[in-house]
This record gives C-alpha cells, structure tokens and sequence, in this order.
C-alpha cells in the first residue's frame, strides 16, 4: 500500500509539473502572438495613413507622380503580406520587413519632396498627417521592441531544462524575432 501511495504521489507530482510547465509555455506563446497582432496593427494604421497623404501631396505636387506611385505601390505589396504568428520563419520575417522597408523609402522621398513646396508644408492637413505619421513610426518602433522581448523571454523558457523536454513534446518551438536589415546602420539616400 505505501509502494501504491508513493507512486501515485510521484505521478501527482510529475502532473504538476508538467501542468505548470505547460500552462506557463502557452501563456508566454499567446503573449508572443498577442504582441505580433500589436506589430501588424500599427503597420496597418500605417498602411491606412497613406492614401490621406498621397492625396494631400497630390494637390500640391502633381508632377511628382512616380513618387506618390512609389508610394501606393510599396503599401500596396507590403499589405498583402500577412503572417501568421505561430508559423513566423525567418524566411518570411525577411519578406515582411522587406516589404514594409520599401514603405518606409517611398514615405520619406514623399516627405522629402514635400520639403520642395512651402505651401504643402505649410498646409494644416499635411502637417497633421506628417505628425501622425511620425508617430505612427514610433509606434511601430515600439511594438517590434515589445515583440521581440516577448519572443525572448519565450525563448528562453523553451530551450530552459527540464521545460526543454515538454516544449519537444508539445512542439513549443523558437519564435523568430525581428532584427535590422542589412544595411540599416547607413542613412537612405534621398534622390528626385
């Protein structure tokens, strides 16, 4: 009987474990993917900005066509691009930041040419725009840094011994964190 009993505690004890373990993987997944759909949204209130401002822009600077296309043209391949947050590749990452890097060009040739005309600048809609747009970019900044703190923290806790072991056999697998794009420690160049 207390063979029967010691055994049965050690089971009990193992559950636990394995429980807690378990629940705590899956609250730090669903965190990791909860500040992933935080990234997307601000990509998107990115995504929804432009068309205002290439409107704006367009009253003022027609001729600069192939700019204001440039910029319709990045935010249009950068939305159809979607992720999935479980299935997150470095592969695809890549292709997402690419995407979303060709945004961020055209943006600030349209705001560099925005520069040529006084009373663009001057104008009340643009500057609103502009603003929120900058702040959208902080936005964006910040919820990429949040992302990446929750992938590692998740990280972290799947390569842990003895969590290593159940995060194998509930495939817990890595996140994949965002990371600077090659060649994003030089300033763009700005050409018209």
């Amino acid at each position: 009987m207390k063979t029967f009993k010691s055994i049965l505690m050690a089971l009990m004890a193992a559950f636990c474990l394995t429980s807690c373990t378990y629940n705590k993987l899956v609250e730090e997944e669903e965190t990791v993917n909860q500040k992933w759909a935080d990234v997307e949204a601000q990509y998107q209130r990115r995504a929804d900005l432009i068309p205002n401002l290439v409107n704006t822009v367009k009253g003022y600077a027609a001729h600069e066509k192939e700019a204001l296309e440039a910029v319709v043209n990045a935010r249009s391949r950068a939305t159809q691009i979607t992720l999935d947050p479980s299935s997150i590749t470095p592969e695809k990452l890549q292709e997402f930041q690419a995407a979303q890097g060709e945004v961020t060009q055209a943006l600030g040739r349209l705001i560099a040419i925005a520069e040529n005309y006084p009373d663009l600048k001057a104008n009340e809609q643009f500057s609103e725009l502009q603003a929120q747009l900058e702040g959208t970019e902080n936005r964006i900044a910040e919820s990429r840094r949040l992302y990446n703190e929750a992938v590692q923290s998740y990280n972290v806790n799947v390569r842990r011994f003895p969590n290593i072991i159940w995060a194998w056999i509930f495939n817990f697998d890595k996140k994949t964190p965002f990371a600077a794009e090659a060649g994003a420690e030089k300033a763009p160049t700005v050409e018209f």
